[in-house]
Parts: structure tokens; C-alpha cells; sequence
């Protein structure tokens, strides 16, 4: 059960300001995505490009700040990096109030939020291996996960009802406050934070921002793990705006009805991450690695069959159910294991090469399914999408590779 274990004071406000993001961003769950269909009357291939270009040069961007990141105190890191995604988004509502906001300029708040989350992400990871127990990662990882989906859950059908009432911007005002609020959260953190200290080579190298990939592909279960996960989060998030444009425009869903078929299966994360620590505690992680790793694939092929009505939202919510319960379930146990994993001079570069790595692969999905719809039709790029994910557990790695230095984690 992810609930009753206290970890402490300091989790308890990092946890607080990780929920109250978690539900900006639910509320404004593919807001710049409809925005640019609802505003700005974008098609398939811009919308795959809004979708696919900023993540990738978002992700570019992020990886020369990754040794900057590994030797800071992270909450400044951390409180910078929301800051920085306030004031980008508040950018959005502003340009919209005074009839000037355009592609362009999604396109480059996009960039900008892609390499503040990656930045954050990778100082939130270290602080977070350094503030718990290590028995503790997974129940923490646990309870972020369960954050997470609990906030889809509840925000884009709350965000679509605001948009109908008060406009297509308002989802993004309450992101940009959630990034604020995010920020004093974790300013209120009280216990003192070390600086990190360089381990005899010089963190601003010109090859130390490849470090983090040099120890993932060094190690066989890392290794294994991350090409598998690359592929299957590209795959996954590639289907996004082509659902938004299938839906939305082809077949005439309201937006209230397209949150709806988003959030709903959401509640299946609370049960996915809840369940993780008693499945791995019976059957052991490397059964979850395979068995679960493989589930996540199986399902998204269903979205190829999506029709008009109700029939076609129940089966866009059926088949969301489903790989979110699988992937709310291994996401906690991944995320573990990559801390365990990994020494502690080599966390932050390790998750930023990790999420750049998995923004790369999605901008290329995107963008290549984008492509695909523009030539032929958003059910077909879902189709050819759903084909190709079934071939993904092939990467999963074999028990001996996730079993490496299993005696003697990273420390």
C-alpha cells in the first residue's frame, strides 16, 4: 500500500508541492495541443510539430544543464526551474488577452516548459534519492505516481468544463499558478541541503554531459530498460494529437468529452501505484519488469477502432484503463530501480539523459506519426502505432541484466 509509512516533514512538503503542480498540469492536461486546434484552427501535422518539435529542442537544450544541475543544491534548481515555467505560460493568456498569441509562440513555450521539466526532474530525482531511506524509494515513487494519475484524473475533465465556461486559455492560467505555488512549497523545506561536492573530475568537462549515458548503457539492466521505455513512451505519447485531431475535429467530440475519455481511465493509476510495492514484494521486480513491461504494450492498437458516440468513447477510455494501470504499476518500480542503481554524483545527469533520451523518442514518434496522418489519416497513424508497440517487449531486459550489482546497489 502506497498510504501509512511517515517519511518525514521535509517529503511531506516536497510531496505537497509535487501534488499542486500535478494538478495544474491535469488541469491544463494537452492545453497548448487544444489551443492551437481551437484557436488557431491547426492541423494535424501542426499540432504533431507543437507536439514533437518543443519537447526535442527542449531536450537539447536541457543537456548542457545537466552537469550544472548535478553539482547545485537542488531545491534552488528546483524552485528556478518552476519559476521559469510560471512565467512561460503566463506568457500564453497575456498574448491571447491583447489578440496577438500565435504558433510561434506556443511553439516556443513549449521548448521552454520541456527543458525547465527536464531540469526539474533531474534535481527533484537526486534530492529525493538523498532526502529518504533507501527502503523508502519505492513507496515514495509510489506516491508521486499516485499524484500523478490522480490529478489526470480530476483535472482534464474540470479543465474541459472551465474552457467551455470561461475560454480556451483557462487551463493555462491555473497551470502557470500551480509552477508558483510549486516554488513556495518547496521554499518552505526547512532542513539544510549540502552542497554537492565534485568526486576528482572537473563536472564541467566537455564530456561530462554524456556521463549519465555512459552509465546507463554500461549497465546492462539500465541499458535494456531505457531503450525499451523510449520506444514505448514515444509510441504512446506520439498518439496523443492524433487523438486530439481524430476526436476533436473528424469526429466531433466536445472538448468536455475528450477530457473525459482521458481522465476517467486515470483513476486506474491510483490502483497501479498502490498495488506496486505488494507485487513486487510477491512475485519479485523482475516479474514486474516482464510481465507488467509487457502489458503496457498490448493495449494501444485499440485506439485504431475508435468510432463516433459513445462506442467511441467508451473504447478510447477501455483502452486507456488498461495501459494505465500497467504503466502506473511499473513507472514507481522503474523509478526505483534507476535511483538504486545509480551513484549519487551521477543521479542528475543520469535522469536528465534518461528524460532527454524519452523526449527524443517522442518527438520523433510525434512528429513521424504527425507525417504519417498528413499523408494518409489520423486512424491510420494509430494503427501503424498500436502495430509497432506490440514488438517493444522484446527489449525488456532478462532477469540477469536487472539483476546486476543486485547485492550492492549504487550508493
Amino acid at each position: 500500500m502506497v498510504g501509512g509509512r511517515r517519511l518525514g516533514r521535509e517529503f511531506g512538503w516536497l510531496w505537497a508541492a509535487y501534488a499542486v503542480s500535478a494538478c495544474g498540469s491535469g488541469l491544463g492536461f494537452g492545453a497548448l495541443p487544444l489551443i492551437a486546434v481551437l484557436v488557431l484552427h491547426a492541423g494535424p501535422t501542426e499540432v504533431s510539430v507543437l507536439s514533437a518539435v518543443g519537447p526535442a529542442v527542449g531536450a537539447l537544450i536541457a543537456v548542457p544543464l545537466a552537469p550544472w544541475v548535478e553539482f547545485r543544491r537542488k531545491r534552488p534548481v528546483m524552485i528556478a526551474t518552476d519559476l521559469t515555467r510560471f512565467a512561460a505560460m503566463a506568457t500564453i493568456p497575456v498574448a491571447y488577452a491583447f489578440g496577438r498569441l500565435g504558433f510561434v509562440q506556443l511553439l516556443m513555450v513549449s521548448i521552454v516548459i520541456a527543458a525547465a521539466k527536464i531540469a526539474f526532474g533531474a534535481a527533484d530525482g537526486a534530492y529525493l534519492k538523498a532526502l529518504v531511506r533507501p527502503d523508502d524509494l519505492l513507496v515514495a515513487n509510489a506516491r508521486f505516481e499516485s499524484t500523478n494519475w490522480g490529478s489526470i484524473a480530476v483535472g482534464p475533465p474540470l479543465g474541459g468544463a472551465a474552457i467551455g465556461l470561461f475560454g480556451p486559455v483557462t487551463t493555462v492560467v491555473a497551470d502557470a499558478l500551480s509552477y508558483l505555488l510549486s516554488a513556495l512549497g518547496i521554499t518552505a523545506i526547512r532542513g539544510r541541503e549540502e552542497a554537492p561536492r565534485p568526486t576528482g573530475k572537473n563536472p564541467v568537462r566537455a564530456g561530462a554531459v554524456f556521463d549519465g549515458w555512459r552509465h546507463i548503457m554500461g549497465h546492462p539492466g539500465l541499458r535494456a530498460l531505457y531503450l525499451n521505455n523510449m520506444f514505448v513512451s514515444g509510441l504512446i505519447m506520439a498518439t496523443e494529437p492524433l487523438l486530439a485531431v481524430l476526436l476533436l475535429r473528424r469526429l466531433g467530440f466536445p472538448p468536455w468529452q475528450y477530457g473525459l475519455a482521458f481522465a476517467a481511465p486515470c483513476l486506474g493509476g491510483l490502483i497501479g501505484s498502490r498495488l506496486a510495492q505488494r507485487v513486487v514484494a510477491r512475485y519479485s521486480r523482475d516479474r514486474v519488469f516482464r510481465t507488467v513491461g509487457t502489458l503496457r504494450a498490448v493495449w494501444l492498437i485499440g485506439l485504431a477502432f475508435v468510432r463516433p458516440g459513445v462506442v467511441g468513447l467508451v473504447t478510447v477510455m477501455a483502452v486507456e484503463l488498461a495501459i494505465i494501470i500497467n504503466m502506473s504499476l511499473y513507472t514507481p518500480v522503474l523509478a526505483t530501480y534507476r535511483l538504486e542503481h545509480t551513484p549519487k554524483h551521477l543521479v542528475a545527469r543520469t535522469l536528465s539523459a534518461w528524460s532527454v533520451g524519452q523526449q527524443a523518442a517522442i518527438a520523433v514518434f510525434t512528429a513521424l506519426g504527425g507525417l504519417l496522418a498528413d499523408v494518409t489519416s489520423p486512424r491510420t497513424a494509430l494503427t501503424v502505432a498500436g502495430l509497432l508497440i506490440l514488438a517493444t517487449p522484446l527489449l525488456l531486459p532478462r532477469r540477469d541484466q536487472t539483476s546486476q550489482l543486485e547485492a550492492e546497489p549504487a550508493t
